[in-house]
């Protein structure tokens, strides 16, 4: 091995037995905390937030009364049977989106931070991130970012604060946001491998690993024989050797064989209805795998172009969205939307059959589903819908919950992670946690 530099940049490539491997970001591999202890008389949690652009219907979506929930709206609907774990809570703000909504909203719903004025990312890390390194650090993947559209149309950037928010509802970072996996082939390979079958994974998974312990040994020749200045740089990039290494013996340490795993799907596009099934199936595996214990899933861009023939609604989605107070546009909107909620329902309906230690992996989970928009006619944040469903142990469910008025979004969030063990003194614009939850 050859050493022409003594430290370490973008462009570093190790070499060895005809490969060669550039140097990855080092922010991306770097495990954020010590896993947490996963006992069967303390189960983990698995944790799930569930997005939506073009907010609701709101006479369509509150459930009458306050309280119990006797009887859920049109929108809200599909989650009857799960009427006893959810949580619907009225008189939600969030005021983190103010400015060029459909370009903020995404970006700003898991952290209630209003951005820094740039075209480069700067908000606030958000809730599915400060899980994952709390729960996520023992599993293959701490998190899973996935979304139905990579892209929405007119107003999905912004002149002064960019893309990055709109792209996404998933920072690691303040400066960091991650990018959300639309395709369900390349899904399907990160989760369980390159090939498009069992045999051609595991053939590929022993090609990789050996490639891993070549590039290692390589990495720790160049520790030998850099400055001391250096160091610091190269023990980063070992820590990532190292987190992909884990990753890798958890990968191969699975016990797949209650796993019913599918070959992986086929090339070329599928229709909306049959591609957002097959996602959240994907994602559903990867629970059942212990992959991952945190996701997040954005069931459509903001400014979506998407249509709904399937259904019986024509419509762009977007165009519909904006609905002039017009009783016919509002009720193929609330369709949407329903059907929406009922995707989702499916997801659960898988969930609460799958068997998961002393459970089911639905008694076992908790998710947040809503939208950071309110009456998308008015572009306006309040009051917006925000649900919880899930059986996680901590949390009452079957109430309507009716807080002061413009409660902000954060307490919700911060009620969140305290009930599932992570407890945190601040998040975003937060004044408190919600003690009826």
């Amino acid at each position: 091995m050859f050493v022409t530099k003594k430290h370490l940049t973008r462009r570093t490539v190790l070499r060895g037995a005809g490969t060669a491997l550039a140097l990855p970001l080092l922010d991306a591999m770097i495990p954020a905390s010590t896993a947490l202890a996963d006992t069967v008389a303390n189960p983990t949690p698995h944790l799930g937030f569930i997005y939506f652009p073009h907010g609701a219907v709101q006479d369509k979506w509150t459930p009458k009364g306050q309280g119990k929930i006797e009887e859920f709206g049109e929108i809200l609907n599909p989650l009857d049977k799960y009427k006893s774990m959810t949580t619907v809570f009225s008189n939600i703000d969030n005021q983190a989106p103010l400015g060029p909504v459909h370009a903020l909203a995404p970006g700003t719903w898991l952290n209630c931070v209003h951005p820094a004025i740039s075209q480069d990312p700067h908000a606030g890390t958000t809730v599915d991130q400060i899980a994952a390194q709390h729960i996520g650090q023992d599993t293959p993947l701490p998190s899973l970012e996935v979304a139905m559209e990579n892209h929405g149309g007119g107003g999905f950037c912004d002149r002064d604060y960019g893309c990055s928010y709109a792209a996404t509802i998933s920072f690691r970072s303040p400066t960091t946001p991650l990018p959300m996996e639309v395709d369900p082939r390349k899904l399907f390979m990160r989760l369980f491998g390159q090939g498009d079958n069992a045999g051609e994974r595991v053939r590929l998974s022993h090609q990789y690993a050996s490639l891993l312990d070549l590039v290692g040994g390589e990495a720790k020749d160049l520790e030998r024989v850099v400055g001391p200045s250096d160091k610091a740089m190269l023990s980063d990039y070992l820590e990532s050797v190292r987190e992909i290494e884990r990753r890798i013996q958890k990968m191969e340490a699975r016990d797949l064989s209650k796993v019913n795993l599918p070959d992986a799907p086929k090339p070329g596009a599928l229709p909306f209805n049959e591609r957002i099934g097959l996602m959240f199936d994907l994602v559903a595996l990867a629970l059942q795998a212990n992959m991952t214990r945190v996701f997040s899933f954005m069931m459509a861009a903001e400014v979506s172009g998407q249509t709904y023939n399937f259904i019986g609604v024509p419509d762009a989605f977007h165009p519909l969205s904006h609905h002039n107070n017009e009783q016919a546009k509002m009720d193929r909107l609330a369709k949407v939307q329903a059907y929406h909620t009922q995707v989702f329902a499916k997801f659960l309906d898988k969930l609460a059959k799958m068997p998961d230690g002393d459970g089911t992996m639905l008694e076992h989970s908790l998710f947040l589903y809503g939208s950071n928009m309110a009456n998308s006619n008015a572009h306006n944040h309040y009051p917006l819908p925000t649900v919880l469903v899930g059986g996680w142990k901590t949390v009452k469910g079957g109430q309507h919950i009716v807080p002061p008025e413009r409660t902000p979004l954060a307490n919700v969030l911060l009620t969140l992670l305290d009930r599932v063990g992570i407890p945190q003194e601040k998040l975003g614009d937060s004044t408190g946690e919600l003690m009826e939850v």
